[in-house]
C-alpha cells in the first residue's frame, strides 16, 4: 500500500491507556502565555524518564477563555491519578503560578469525557473509561498565600485568588482527570536527515490542528525511538537499534540500505478514534519523495491494547494506492 512514492507498511502501533487531565492557562498577552506553555510542557516528553507527558492542544482566542484573556489547553498524561495529580500540582506551582499574569482553570468537562454519539446506555465499561474523576489543585496550592488567599464560588466552581507580587494568582480548586491513550506512533524512514525532518515537520504540522491530542516530544519529534529493556540491568529502556542507520550491518536492522534517517512521532489523546485520525493525518502528511517508507513501533501487541494498524486507518480514502 502506498501513499504516493511512500510504502505504508503493514504493521501496527501499539499504545496503551493512561489517565490524563486537561487545563486552561490564560495570560495578559500572547508573549507570557507562550512562555507559560514552554515552562509548564518543559521536561515532559516520555514517562519512561518524566514526571508526564506534557503538550499543547490548542490556543484558545480571548473571546472564548473563562476571563476574557489569551489562552492554552494543555493535556497531561500520567500512569495513574496519583501522578497526574502530583504533575500538576508541581508543574502548575513552580512554572505557573511563577509566570507573570498567568491564570489556571480546569479544561476537562463533562461533555468532553462523555462516550460517543450512539453508545449504549447500559455500557458500564465504556461510562467508567470516561468517567471524570476531580483531584485537588487551587484547594492545595492556596496554602502558598499564607493565610491572605481568598476563594470564590461561581456556579458550581471554586476558584481561589492567592496574593502574589503582580496581582493575584487566580487558580481553579480543582481539576479532572479521566482515561485516555498514550503512546500512539508512527515512525517516518526517509532517504537523509533533510528530508526526513522536512516531513516530520509536515506531520506535526497537520496534527496540531486537530483537537484531543498532543505529540509530547521536542517539537512533536522523537529521534531516540526506544525499546523495552537494555543489556544493562538498571535501564528500562533503551535504543532501538534496529532502526539506527548507523548500525546496520552490525546488527540485524530493519532498515533497507537506501534509509538513512528515522523520526518518530508519538501521539496521546483523549481516546482511541482522535489517535487514530491523527495518525493518518500525520502519515498522510509526512508522505513523499524521499520518503521510503511509513512503520510503527510496537511489542508484538504485549504492552498496550490498542492497536492502530497503519493500512486499515486508509481503507476508506482515496489517498492509498495498491504496491
Amino acid at each position: 500500500m502506498k501513499i504516493g512514492p511512500t510504502e505504508i507498511e503493514d504493521t501496527f502501533a501499539e499504545a496503551f491507556t493512561m489517565r490524563y487531565t486537561k487545563i486552561i492557562i490564560t495570560a495578559m498577552n500572547q508573549r507570557w502565555l507562550e512562555t507559560a506553555v514552554a515552562e509548564f510542557c518543559g521536561y515532559g516528553t516520555s514517562v519512561i524518564g518524566c514526571d508526564a507527558e506534557v503538550g499543547l492542544e490548542s490556543w484558545i482566542d480571548e473571546s472564548k477563555t473563562i476571563d476574557g484573556r489569551p489562552g492554552a489547553s494543555v493535556m497531561l498524561f500520567g500512569f495513574s491519578k496519583d501522578a497526574v495529580q502530583k504533575a500538576a500540582f508541581n508543574r502548575v506551582g513552580q512554572c505557573l503560578m511563577t509566570c507573570p499574569t498567568t491564570a489556571v482553570f480546569n479544561g476537562l468537562t463533562v461533555v468532553e469525557a462523555e462516550p460517543p454519539a450512539g453508545a449504549a446506555e447500559k455500557d458500564t465499561a465504556k461510562k467508567e473509561d470516561t468517567a471524570i474523576e476531580q483531584i485537588p489543585l487551587g484547594k492545595h496550592l492556596r496554602f502558598f498565600g499564607d493565610g491572605f488567599q481568598k476563594s470564590k464560588i461561581i456556579g458550581e466552581d471554586r476558584f481561589w485568588r492567592i496574593p502574589v507580587m503582580d496581582g493575584e494568582f487566580i487558580v481553579e480548586d480543582s481539576i479532572g482527570v479521566t482515561k485516555g491513550v498514550a503512546g500512539g506512533n508512527f515512525l517516518i524512514l526517509s532517504t537523509d536527515q533533510t528530508t526526513g525532518l522536512t516531513a516530520a515537520e509536515k506531520a506535526i504540522d497537520e496534527i496540531a490542528k486537530l483537537s484531543n491530542v498532543i505529540t509530547p516530544f521536542p517539537g512533536g519529534v522523537v529521534r531516540s525511538g526506544s525499546k523495552v529493556g537494555s543489556r544493562y540491568p538498571t535501564l528500562r529502556a533503551s535504543t532501538s537499534h534496529t532502526f539506527c542507520p548507523t548500525l546496520r550491518g552490525r546488527v540485524e536492522s530493519k532498515l533497507p540500505e537506501s534509509v538513512g534517517c528515522v523520526y518518530e512521532i508519538v501521539i496521546d489523546g483523549t481516546n482511541f478514534d482522535s489517535v487514530a485520525e491523527a495518525t493518518r493525518v500525520g502519515i498522510k502528511a509526512a508522505a513523499g519523495e524521499g520518503v521510503i517508507s511509513i512503520s510503527a513501533g510496537n511489542y508484538g501487541g504485549k504492552l498496550g491494547k490498542h492497536h492502530f494498524y497503519l493500512t486499515e486507518l486508509f481503507e476508506k480514502t482515496s489517498d492509498i494506492q495498491p504496491t
